[in-house]
């Protein structure tokens, strides 16, 4: 197996084990870190879609349950199932237009079906990892990271400002309150030491809260209202197979999969080293495993998260014993509502002070990325600029394809699909003329 190489940041390497007592608060990090961007994605579709009316604390369990399970599964692998790495999945954004769609104009069971039938395409491309890993050179997955970072940023400020449609939306408490989590959440990493210092994103939200609770700004009647505990039933809403629904889902893992490549690529990058070809293939196979079968009780594909890496980069905590610790709180809170119930009542503006930081470090570690393995020719310059304009477009002016069709919005108007494929084809247009410090994957340990 191939050693790690930590840089001076690094406090726990992937098969370090700190001591329980500093594992718990650093899994619930990793916790707090995903919580709002892992359950907003079934809130939203539950909204859009009236057969689902009335069962949006379903589906938020479901999307807690299966991320955990996920979680776990990637620290501790099931034969080719998990990369071994720190790596904390959650519900995924990407997918929920075509979710959307197609529960929509066909049922909610064909929306199932659709994230059950395509999701063989990313365990495809895990399999196939040694052929097709030369499509996504570090200059294409640094590219991805890079845009999930910056396309998460705006998320990052609605939620500092109180939260989208909320009355007070960018009042002076809510921007104050998240500030303060940030500078603690800064200062403490920058000049605290041990725990205070890679537990800072954790004890700035808890600082946060504890101001957010005195101001009168967290309300626990939804905790009452919680059951105390609630299991997972097998296909609740059924399951129906649509093709055209099926083949533009394909495409949606496709991304997911570049996504995850590049979180696997930040993830390893922060113990100094590239991604081995077996933690590639074992990360995206868990990726399109757990997804499909995520569909039969009612949860939404899954996908790795890219604060979660910047929490590890930030931190130096890479430790996959801890991902699977969170992973384990994860599914507690899946199991039990009132346990999830409680951690929901967080304010907005808590999470977007420590969120603004975690997806600033996603960007951070994309750049590092590219910084470490690619060398800044013209190629690749253009390769960057071009890839990084389109998808930044298209995400802050959507408007430009208001007289496409739903599904070429869908395909088109996500700066994270636009920016990745356009990497994606401008690196297999434009040959690489010198290899230069590109297609450092490590070979298989």
């Amino acid at each position: 197996m191939l050693k790690d190489k930590p840089g001076s940041h690094i406090v726990y390497g992937i098969d370090e084990r700190p001591p329980l007592a500093e594992a718990i608060p650093l899994g619930m990090q990793h916790l707090v870190a995903m919580f709002l961007g892992n359950i907003t994605p079934p809130i939203v579709i539950a909204g859009a879609l009236e057969a689902l009316s009335g069962q949006t604390g379903f589906l938020v369990q479901m999307a807690l349950l299966w991320a955990g399970v996920s979680t776990v599964i990637q620290a501790y692998p099931i034969g080719p199932i998990g990369a071994r790495i720190p790596m904390v999945m959650g519900t995924s954004f990407a997918f929920v237009g075509v979710i959307i769609s197609t529960g929509t104009n066909y049922s909610v069971g064909a929306a199932f079906g659709t994230c059950l039938a395509a999701a063989g395409v990313e365990v495809v491309l895990g399999f196939a990892i040694d052929k097709v890993k030369k499509f996504f050179p570090p200059l294409v997955t640094g590219i991805v990271v890079m845009l999930i970072g910056l396309t998460l940023i705006p998320v990052g400020m609605d939620y500092a400002a109180g939260g989208v449609g909320s009355a007070d939306y960018g009042s002076l408490m809510n921007l104050s309150i998240a500030g303060i989590v940030l500078l603690v959440t800064v200062f403490l990493n920058q000049l605290a030491k041990g725990l205070f210092s890679y537990a800072s994103v954790l004890i700035g939200v808890l600082v946060g809260y504890a101001i957010a609770m005195m101001l009168g700004q967290v309300g626990f009647s939804g905790v009452a209202e919680a059951g105390w505990f609630a299991f997972p039933s097998f296909l609740p809403f059924g399951i129906e197979f649509v093709w055209p629904s099926i083949f533009l889902m394909m495409f949606v893992y496709v991304i997911s999969a570049i996504e995850t490549m590049g979180d696997i690529t930040g993830t390893i990058g922060a113990v100094g080293r590239a991604p081995t070809t077996k933690e590639l293939r074992g990360g995206l196979v868990a990726d399109g495993v757990m997804s499909g079968l995520g569909a039969f009780f009612g949860a939404f594909p899954n996908t790795s998260y890219s604060q979660n890496v910047g929490l590890v980069n930030f931190t130096g905590i890479a430790s996959r014993h801890v991902a699977a610790l969170g992973g384990v709180f994860l599914v507690l809170l899946g199991l039990v509502p009132k346990v999830g119930a409680v951690v929901a009542t967080i304010p907005s503006a808590v999470i977007g002070g420590g969120g603004l930081m975690m997806f600033g470090m996603i960007f951070a570690s994309g750049a590092a990325i590219i910084n470490r393995n690619v060398e800044m020719n013209q190629r690749n310059m253009i390769i960057l600029a071009v890839s990084i304009a389109l998808g930044l477009g298209v995400q802050f002016k959507p408007d430009v394809f208001q007289h496409f069709s739903q599904e070429m919005k869908t395909f088109f108007g996500s700066g994270l699909m636009m920016g990745g494929l356009t990497a994606l084809i401008l690196n297999l247009i434009f040959p690489q003329e010198k290899a230069g410090k590109e297609d450092q994957v490590e070979p298989e340990s």
